[in-house]
């Protein structure tokens, strides 16, 4: 997903500190481990799998898939180019990762971890990646072509391709036999039917700007879309249109929901986590903003343990400009790679 100046340059020569990580008394959350991961490569999108308790983390050319209670990492899937996004898929037991420099989508078995095939997608870097379990279709979001591979999880083969009218950021399917998506440059979500592969509605959720993760509580039909201008858009999924906004930190990239506590997350790259309490339908407010660590931007959650995810490491300063690298980025400081898990306070 997104890599902003904000969060790289807030990230140079950033150390961590155990102060860093403290929550104060009245704090609903902690950050309750800090595993740390071998690997310096940059990451991106995660899943949680909360049927096996696994996390699956990308991770510059690999996947690693840690045991979220012990912090361990059982398994790794190789072979990828530049890892986005992972989708999971239990009821046909596989799993499928986007490789944006090759363009392609990894199949792989859950139980065994094993690559079962690789398919090239029907346009440029795919990123964001959902599984919608009524039609058992996969969406590989291109963000370089703006357009939708569609696979049938069930052959394995790519079932069709749909036209977008800007550039995909993240997405999430209801389990109604619908993908919602947010349109980064458009500053719009839209509704894919993932039966027809047809786009029925699209919507603008102005003021927010630069949308990038997106959540849904799909029991009460509404969506959050976390945006560049820390904000935090909640939308009527049924009627298209905007419900109301409430504040988020700076350098979001990422947004989940836990539906037994009717909260919504955004981590923000500056190193916070907004939580966003619904009270109603109509009614929203933030929880608090639980301290993280600089550049963690994405999540992901398990909804049964309510344990959330968040990858981020340390960086130095960045290499030397060059002809064909004028604005190099930061390298990832050795062995500081580390998955945060938070958990709200019992």
């Amino acid at each position: 997903m997104k890599k902003s100046l904000f969060i790289i340059s807030g990230m140079i020569l950033f150390a961590c500190s155990i102060s860093s990580f403290a929550q104060t008394d009245s704090s609903k959350y902690k950050i309750a481990n800090k595993f740390k991961v071998e690997g310096d490569g940059f990451w991106d999108l995660l899943a949680a799998d909360a049927a096996t308790g696994r996390i699956f983390i990308s991770h510059g050319n690999i996947v690693q898939v840690m045991d979220e209670k012990t912090g361990k990492v059982v398994g790794t899937i190789t072979g990828l180019n530049g890892v986005h996004g992972i989708a999971i898929a239990s009821d046909v037991n596989e799993g499928f990762i986007t490789s944006g420099r090759d363009s392609s989508v990894t199949v792989f078995d859950l139980k065994t971890l094993a690559a079962v095939k690789k398919l090239n997608v029907t346009g440029k870097n795919p990123d964001a990646i959902t599984y919608e379990p009524v039609t058992q279709k996969v969406f590989a979001f291109n963000g370089r072509s703006s357009n939708v591979t569609v696979i049938d999880a069930k052959t394995n083969t790519v079932a069709g391709t749909i036209a977008l009218d800007g550039k995909p950021e993240c997405s999430v399917a209801d389990g109604k036999g619908n993908v919602y998506l947010n349109i980064e440059d458009k500053n719009e979500v839209c509704i894919i039917d993932a039966t027809t592969f047809k786009v029925t509605k699209t919507w603008s959720i102005a003021p927010g700007e630069g949308p990038s993760g997106i959540a849904i509580d799909a029991a009460n039909n509404i969506i959050f879309s976390v945006c560049d201008n820390k904000l935090m858009v909640i939308s009527d999924a049924i009627a298209g249109k905007v419900i109301t906004t409430v504040p988020i930190g700076d350098g979001p990239d990422g947004a989940s929901f836990d539906p037994s506590l009717k909260r919504a997350y955004s981590s923000n790259g500056e190193g916070t986590l907004t939580v966003v309490q619904e009270e109603n339908n109509t009614k929203f407010s933030v929880l608090e903003n639980v301290k993280t660590q600089k550049g963690a931007r994405t999540i992901a959650i398990d909804e049964k343990t309510h344990h959330l995810f968040l990858p981020a490491a340390v960086y130095g300063l960045p290499p030397a400009p060059t002809k064909d690298r004028p604005k190099p980025r930061p390298q990832v400081k050795p062995g500081t790679f580390v998955i945060l898990d938070i958990a709200p306070v019992k």
